[in-house]
């Protein structure tokens, strides 16, 4: 993994959001196993190596990634409630975005854009594709981890299952 705490670069991009009151509260919410905040600086750090890489705006891709969960919920919410938001966070995240921050149309694109095809709004731009990709990347790694345990359950029941069923 990158040490973010040492690329100043990036830290100098991101301070003003990393910093802001609002978006840490982000760190009280459950997100795949860790905190949607943890989840958000995953998402923009990758994000913006990649784009920074390629020569992209690793700027605005570094705020739009870093944004692009930036909505408010309660963890209490029923499981109903969290499928919904699955699907309808994108338009709140960008709404939030615009109310607390400075955001240029790009990095609207990035947060509007992040759940597709799951959510209406189709990338416009390379750096929401990078976004879009390493948020569903990073997000299933995040709930395999939060699974593990469950899955390896389920898959030795199913060994044993089979072997048992060979014995036969």
């Amino acid at each position: 993994m990158f040490n973010i705490k040492n690329d100043n670069e990036y830290i100098e991009i991101v301070k003003h959001i990393l910093d802001n009151d609002e978006f840490n509260k982000l760190d009280l919410i459950e997100h795949h196993g860790i905190t949607r905040l943890e989840h958000s600086i995953k998402v923009s750090y990758y994000s913006y190596k990649i784009a920074k890489k390629i020569k992209l705006n690793h700027s605005a891709t570094a705020r739009g990634g870093l944004l692009h969960d930036f909505f408010l919920s309660d963890n209490s919410r029923s499981d109903k409630k969290k499928l919904v938001d699955t699907f309808t966070h994108p338009k709140r995240a960008v709404i939030k975005a615009e109310e607390t921050f400075e955001v240029n149309d790009l990095e609207k694109d990035i947060i509007v854009s992040h759940m597709f095809p799951f959510y209406k709004s189709i990338p416009k731009y390379t750096e929401s594709w990078i976004v879009n990709l390493t948020d569903k990347i990073i997000g299933s790694y995040e709930l395999f981890c939060q699974y593990r345990y469950t899955l390896s359950s389920a898959v030795n029941y199913l060994y044993l299952f089979v072997i048992l069923n060979l014995i036969k």
